[in-house]
């Protein structure tokens, strides 16, 4: 049974559309991490009645950073599961600490800071950051993953 799941998902990956290639191609040891793989830093700002941030587009099997930084102007939080579950999470460093997790579903800041996530970006599609119970659109960002 296993064998046939395998071989299946192997079939349907092939019959698929075309994969995105990763940024570079001689990435080394250090694999989809490596320094030429990296795509932009993308930077979100948590303020009360200010803009999110801007929409981004992402290559499926690059590297990418997200900062976000709140100003301390009111408790806000970030969620987007659908984001979080689409891709592979290296790690969340809040104030010179380390955070290795499994899966998470949403960042809630009580006061000033920044958070930095390092990620490769795994499943296509577009995804929703945004903040809980707001409805306007610059409250929320939309990351395609190509």
């Amino acid at each position: 049974m296993m064998k046939k799941t395998i071989i299946g998902l192997i079939l349907a990956l092939l019959a698929g559309p075309a994969l995105a290639a990763p940024l570079c191609t001689d990435m080394g040891f250090a694999g989809l991490l490596a320094k030429c793989n990296r795509g932009e830093t993308i930077k979100l700002t948590l303020a009360s009645g200010k803009p999110l941030g801007e929409d981004v587009q992402l290559q499926s099997g690059a590297y990418y950073k997200l900062e976000i930084t709140a100003d301390g102007s009111a408790e806000l939080a970030l969620e987007g599961a659908g984001f979080f579950r689409s891709i592979w999470m290296n790690e969340i460093v809040i104030n010179k600490i380390e955070i290795r997790p499994m899966a998470i579903d949403s960042i809630e800041f009580d006061d000033a800071g920044t958070v930095e996530l390092s990620f490769v970006a795994i499943k296509p599609g577009n995804h929703v950051l945004r903040i809980p119970g707001s409805t306007g659109e610059s409250q929320s960002v939309t990351i395609s993953i190509q």
